[in-house]
């Protein structure tokens, strides 16, 4: 756990994953152990930001916090990373933190990770079509969330950019734009289930 720049080499493959991560659950280590599979990553680092500019952020436990049950969560796998770094560098946006990623680490192949629920809302996203130009995109299925992300602005968009599933391990390798959609094991885990419950309970 770091709340700046990860270790990484020359020439590795790593997969960027962001979010609130409150509270990280089940799903979301699913979502990396397949990314590190499917695309054969070197590694993926948990981006955990200090507050999404699109959901309200009242009640959000610390960043430190959330960091902490992160790590809980990974355990010793040393392929998965979690980092603060955009509270460090001070972004707010997915944009900027690419960004600021490509310019500091030449020679990485950097690949977005996103569950298919966030795919739907990707339009929304500021600048999320610079986002899908300047990194690859993984989509992993999550239940409930296949047809929506399909059918989905930014997937309609960037549907001639779209790589069959049988080309995941090439994906970190190719010029973007390019993405594709990962189907596999999938949970049924949520962040908002695992708040509701626990509100339920105090």
């Amino acid at each position: 756990m770091t709340r700046f720049l990860p270790r990484f080499e020359i020439g590795q493959r790593i997969g960027l994953f962001g979010g609130s991560f409150n509270p990280p659950h089940e799903g979301h280590l699913l979502v990396a152990e397949t990314a590190l599979r499917r695309l054969r990553l070197d590694r993926v680092w948990w981006l955990v930001t200090p507050g999404n500019p699109l959901k309200d952020v009242r009640g959000l436990p610390s960043q430190e916090e959330r960091m902490a049950a992160c790590s809980r969560l990974i355990g010793a796998d040393p392929r998965i990373v979690v980092t603060g770094l955009e509270a460090s560098i001070g972004t707010r946006y997915t944009e900027e933190t690419i960004r600021y990623l490509r310019a500091r680490c030449r020679g990485v192949s950097f690949v977005w990770l996103m569950g298919a629920d966030n795919l739907a809302g990707f339009h929304r996203w500021q600048k999320w079509q610079a986002i899908a130009a300047s990194v690859p995109m993984a989509i992993i299925d999550r239940p409930g969330a296949t047809l929506r992300a399909v059918a989905c602005p930014a997937a309609r968009s960037l549907a001639p950019y779209r790589v069959a599933e049988r080309d995941a391990s090439r994906l970190a390798s190719l010029k973007p734009p390019a993405w594709l959609f990962l189907h596999g094991r999938r949970s049924d885990e949520s962040s908002t289930r695992l708040r509701t419950e626990r509100k339920r309970h105090f």
